[in-house]
């Protein structure tokens, strides 16, 4: 195959597609919450994860209904009252954010290689 032929992303990172839908911006910490805290008023929600605006905090909810891993339960009741929930798909995520949260001491480590970098690296190369 010569260089110039284009290749399918999937094929190249057959788990981007994946990385695309579990850690776009948001989506880790409302999962995550929900995973941890179970089901959840909008308020409860947005209180735990702190920094999301209402709008994106939404936004993200109803691209995670739609993608099958929360799910949405309205109560017509006078206020309504709207939960959410992990879906079992989304359930099925938890032994790769168990994963991720065994691997997070390396950060230090992250922390220390960067600092490392940035005293030697010309500053011209620095990102």
């Amino acid at each position: 195959m010569s260089e110039s032929t284009a290749v399918d992303p999937v094929q190249a990172c057959p788990i981007a597609p994946v990385v695309d839908v579990v850690f776009s911006r948001w989506t880790t910490p409302i999962l995550w919450t929900l995973n941890e805290f179970g089901r959840q008023r909008f308020v409860q929600l947005e209180r735990r994860i702190g920094v999301i605006t209402p709008k994106v905090l939404t936004q993200r909810l109803r691209q995670l209904e739609r993608d099958g891993l929360v799910l949405r339960t309205y109560y017509p009741e006078v206020p309504p009252r709207v939960e959410y929930e992990v879906s079992d798909l989304g359930r099925s995520l938890a032994p790769l954010f168990r994963s991720l949260a065994e691997w997070s001491p390396n950060l230090a480590e992250v922390e220390a290689a960067r600092r490392r970098f940035d005293e030697t690296e010309p500053a011209n190369r620095r990102p």
